[in-house]
């Protein structure tokens, strides 16, 4: 059964609920998103394993920088607070700082998330001068062994020296943004530790099998054990990290954690996408969560607030099979695309829910092979990793401990360091500092 399948044809919107829970009106979606994320390009120096949009060579078809001007035009009038820019790699865009001083011009917030390659002391100090730029720096590893075996060889590296950049140029309060992984849960306090050092803000995320991500996530997601020691860990930590709302699933375990505890895929969130596609959710990138395109008539706004996808998602939700559950009113059934990516029903438990039911049907999906495939592969052909099929691609090991414990990866990289960041090589020449 599709997500269109899912719902009675052409519904209408139910009346929204009379003021209560935040979150209650949230559900039935808002005039413009919340928090709005904005691919820039596919085109990227490095080739992680887990990359939720599969990116490493641009594709020629993204949207120029009149077009992406015409789109912040469009943000302006929504009155949309700020925008999430990512990638692929955004820095690597040679007109990505005209675009960042374009949209604060106009009162449009950026938040970008890099892998840190071009924050060089003389960026980081312009950073630091803006009081309309957030930047979040990627590091999944605590260490340079665990990181880089995820995101290539030296990209530790460069995100420390991104991060002590910021730290000169007086930059305070950036996020160092880690996907959680069963490598990296043991290692909490130690991104807590580097956070505090540089005068960062922590901000964790889940796992989504997405993009190559679906490739490695029977290997990288988090053991069901590692689930409930991230959650008494977040609860523990309580405000003083972020975690954008990646662990409502979590909730079965007790109270709800910090934030929404929504999916808000076309309801608060959206992805725009390089060549200008409006997905449902950052990590649905699929033909199934595909709501329109800015290049269509109307653009963003025509898109977001009429759309048939979005005008379904903002009807009331069946839970199914979850809704016996005491804990759905927090959990709600969890991830949207956490289910899809791994061939679960989308009215059915979480692939990770915490209470277990979702683990027989994760046994019956390997055997039928009924797994949706992401779209869009912009991967560099060096790319290496863990296959659906099986299929041994690793080629050795590695083994970190904390407290003890040993940590075993097996995601060999390639034998060289990626590739050049896409066809045009927009790294060609750059030494950082």
């Amino acid at each position: 059964m599709t997500l269109l399948d899912a719902r009675p044809e052409a519904p209408k919107p139910a009346p929204p609920p009379q003021p209560g829970r935040l979150v209650d009106l949230f559900e039935y979606g808002l005039d413009s998103p919340i928090c709005l994320t904005w691919e820039l390009t596919y085109a990227c120096n490095l080739s992680c394993v887990h990359c939720l949009s599969s990116s490493g060579r641009r594709d020629p078809r993204e949207l120029s920088t009149e077009e992406c001007k015409a789109v912040i035009d469009e943000l302006e009038r929504m009155q949309v607070f700020y925008v999430n820019i990512g990638g692929g790699e955004p820095t690597v865009r040679s007109d990505f700082w005209e675009l960042v001083d374009y949209a604060t011009a106009h009162k449009v917030g950026v938040k970008f998330s890099t892998n840190g390659v071009k924050i060089t002391p003389e960026v980081a100090q312009k950073l630091a001068g803006s009081d309309y730029v957030d930047v979040q720096i990627s590091l999944d590893g605590a260490t340079a062994e665990v990181n880089d075996y995820v995101r290539g060889p030296g990209s530790y590296a460069t995100a420390m020296r991104a991060m002590q950049n910021m730290k000169d140029a007086g930059f305070t309060g950036f996020k160092i943004s880690v996907v959680c992984t069963r490598q990296n849960i043991p290692q909490l306090d130690e991104f807590k530790a580097i956070a505090d050092e540089y005068g960062a803000q922590l901000r964790l995320t889940r796992l989504r099998p997405s993009g190559r991500g679906a490739d490695v996530w029977d290997e990288l997601h988090p053991l069901p054990e590692q689930q409930r020691e991230l959650y008494d860990w977040l609860v523990a930590h309580g405000e003083g990290v972020l975690t954008g709302d990646s662990f409502f699933h979590l909730s079965a375990y007790g109270s709800a954690l910090p934030g929404l505890n929504l999916c808000g895929a076309g309801r608060v969130v959206c992805l725009i996408d390089p060549i200008g596609d409006v997905y449902a959710c950052p990590f649905a990138i699929h033909d199934e969560f595909l709501a329109g395109n800015v290049r269509s008539e109307g653009g963003f706004q025509e898109v977001w607030r009429n759309s048939e996808l979005f005008t379904r998602l903002r009807t009331p939700q069946s839970g199914g099979a979850c809704t016996s559950c005491s804990f759905f009113d927090t959990c709600k059934g969890g991830c949207m695309a956490a289910k899809f990516f791994t061939g679960l029903p989308l009215d059915g438990p979480d692939p990770e829910c915490v209470r277990g039911f979702g683990e027989e049907a994760l046994e019956k999906r390997k055997m039928d092979g009924s797994i949706p495939k992401p779209d869009g592969d912009h991967s560099h052909s060096t790319v290496r990793g863990p296959r659906r099929d099986g299929r041994p691609i690793a080629t050795g090991l590695i083994t970190t401990k904390k407290r003890g414990i040993p940590i075993t990866l097996s995601l060999t990289r390639p034998d060289r360091p990626p590739v050049s960041a896409c066809e045009e090589n927009p790294l060609a020449g750059f030494t950082p500092n």
